[in-house]
């Protein structure tokens, strides 16, 4: 770890970390995700016993001055904090966005969905065009069993089947669980949650 990832760490730990009120955007796009993503259509599985122990969900030491209900997500960590109290938090392991496609900002929760339909936004499928161009929510849907959507922006809170992309940079920009850690987040947090996304 370098020292500027120490002293960030350092900093997020003492509670230093500034929240910046940014405008969501994605980068230019990128490179390669870190690990290969699974095809539409297949499901790897659902379940946080399918993660290394340190990306299943737990509660954690995390001191900060945003309020009980807040989501804090850091894409560099690939973790997701939803804050309990000035010293607590839930910690869920994430996918990311893969370079490019990494953003930082501040947005709510607008949107809420169980078992949604997918169709890829044009640009997807401009990269992509093997895609199909709608998926019904189920098993295989790469939005997994729930998603929330952030401001007016394409990203979600969603989802996945493919437990082996947590702990990685490998989406368009989304933020991905599994199912079972999704299904959790969407059951305590309603729709107008803060979520604070930052991006090193």
């Amino acid at each position: 770890m370098t020292a500027l990832r120490l002293l960030a760490l350092l900093a997020r730990t003492l509670g230093f970390a500034c929240a910046g009120v940014l405008a969501a955007r994605a980068q230019t796009y990128g490179t390669q995700p870190t690990v290969q993503d699974v095809d539409p259509g297949i499901d790897h599985g659902s379940s946080e016993e399918a993660l290394d122990y340190q990306w299943r969900k737990q509660p954690v030491y995390f001191r900060s001055d945003y309020s009980p209900g807040t989501i804090v997500v850091f894409t560099a960590d690939r973790y997701l904090y939803l804050v309990q109290s000035p010293t607590r938090a839930i910690r869920y392991g994430i996918g990311v966005g893969r370079e490019g496609f990494q953003w930082g900002g501040t947005q709510k929760i607008t949107l809420k969905r169980e078992w949604p339909d997918w169709v890829p936004p044009p640009e997807m499928i401009e990269r992509q065009p093997y895609l199909p161009r709608f998926m019904a929510g189920g098993p295989g849907n790469p939005l997994g069993a729930r998603a929330m959507n952030l401001g007016a922006t394409v990203y979600r809170i969603h989802g996945t089947n493919a437990p082996e992309t947590i702990g990685h940079a490998v989406s368009s920009g989304c933020f991905r669980l599994v199912n079972d850690d999704v299904i959790d987040l969407y059951n305590r947090v309603p729709v107008g949650t803060k979520v604070v996304v930052q991006h090193q």
